[in-house]
């Protein structure tokens, strides 16, 4: 990276901020400039998670950060949200590996499950001792999870699971699976299991030749009849709703997570168009055409981060609905890809490259405009409750 990130405040919006929440995101920044920045790119071109950054992650109370116990460290969602958005400023797969282990795995465990399991898996969780991950799409399933043909059946004091599972963060690394699948003996009722990755029955599949999240591990899960003792379900799952309360705990922090995205290809863009110089040997910020440019990029972050900051105060509030989540996800991820693609366009033939980061973010925000809910089905989410009409 060859420009120093100094910050992206338009309007002030640090004085909205408690100073506890601006620590949160200052030290997370800093760990960030100390930690990833320095690697990243190279990891980004080998294809590796910086599984050597997990603990220090977990040492600052980046695991399960809002929940309170258990080792954690009792954020609020505002606090929450700003790490997010540290976390990828430096690069969308570290942050996705954080929220699966945040948001859908420890939350469900404190959310569904009974005091032993939270005893036992929170405290390892938080400090990145142990890593888990979320088993809900499947080959055939995405934006209908409610599809899924993964099965369990009760046998005895145990339960056996069948199925597969499919664009996994973390899967092959991981020492739990929070695997949701259809109880037979409960009428095909949605119901969590915490599945023990060595358990027999139980294999991971890395996916490779992906052009996003590089730095992030993806696998596809299969489940051959892994038999799990009866105190591995989550008690308090019942559902499909289960998963989604889930989901909409990780897209809240995704639509943080894209600003800081957003912040890195618009400080890029901006300190290398104040540099590069063509045309009467002039700086190419001095066009029309470029500022009218990066007036659009900080506009749009402006508008992001006073959106993400209201619907963090309605969460911390107890008022926030699943729709302000959409809403947010929705225009944040949108909003950072076009930061971008427009990014990549001021740099020209350099914005390509990875002497800079806006072209690894562009690739990554194609997956994060996909996965936790594609920008569609936010669109209808919205849509519903804006007009009480369901149209899936």
């Amino acid at each position: 990276m060859p420009f120093k990130y100094s910050g992206v405040d338009f309007i002030q919006f640090d004085s909205l901020l408690s100073g506890d929440e601006r620590l949160v995101r200052d030290s997370t920044r800093q760990f960030i400039e100390d930690n990833l920045v320095p690697i990243i790119e190279q990891c980004n071109r080998d294809g590796r998670f910086p599984r050597e950054l997990v603990q220090p992650m977990g040492g600052l109370g980046f695991f399960g950060a809002t929940i309170d116990g258990y080792g954690c460290a009792g954020m609020n969602n505002v606090e929450y949200g700003l790490m997010n958005q540290e976390l990828e400023r430096g690069d969308s797969g570290v942050r996705s590996f954080v929220s699966v282990q945040s948001a859908l795995v420890m939350y469900p465990i404190y959310a569904f499950g009974s005091d032993e399991q939270k005893n036992y898996w929170l405290p390892l969780l938080a400090k990145g001792e142990k890593i888990g991950c979320f088993g809900l799409t499947e080959p055939d399933f995405g934006s209908n999870p409610g599809g899924m043909r993964t099965r369990a059946r009760k046998d005895g004091d145990h339960y056996v699971l069948n199925g597969e599972k499919m664009w996994i963060t973390s899967g092959s690394i991981a020492d739990v699976a929070v695997i949701w699948a259809k109880v037979e003996d409960e009428g095909d009722r949605i119901r969590g299991f915490l599945v023990e990755t060595n358990r027999p029955g139980f294999s991971a599949q890395d996916v490779h030749g992906k052009w996003s999240l590089r730095a992030s591990v993806t696998s596809g899960l299969s489940l051959q009849d892994v038999r799990v003792p009866a105190s591995n379900l989550l008690p308090g799952s019942d559902g499909i709703k289960s998963p989604l309360m889930c989901l909409n705990q990780a897209r809240y922090g995704i639509s943080w997570g894209v600003i800081g995205a957003a912040m890195s290809c618009y400080d890029t863009a901006l300190q290398y168009t104040k540099l590069r110089k063509q045309f009467r040997d002039q700086p190419i910020a001095s066009h029309q055409l470029v500022q009218e440019k990066l007036t659009w990029m900080i506009t749009e972050i402006t508008k992001a981060q006073l959106l993400a900051l209201q619907v963090g105060r309605l969460k911390d509030q107890g008022k926030v609905g699943a729709q302000h989540i959409s809403m947010a996800k929705r225009n944040n991820v949108w909003m950072a890809l076009e930061c971008a693609r427009i990014a990549r366009d001021l740099l020209g033939g350099n914005g390509i490259t990875d002497d800079y980061p806006v072209m690894r973010h562009m690739m990554n925000l194609e997956s994060v405009k996909t996965y936790e809910g594609t920008h569609n089905m936010h669109t209808l989410i919205v849509g519903h409750s804006v007009t009480g009409i369901p149209a899936f």
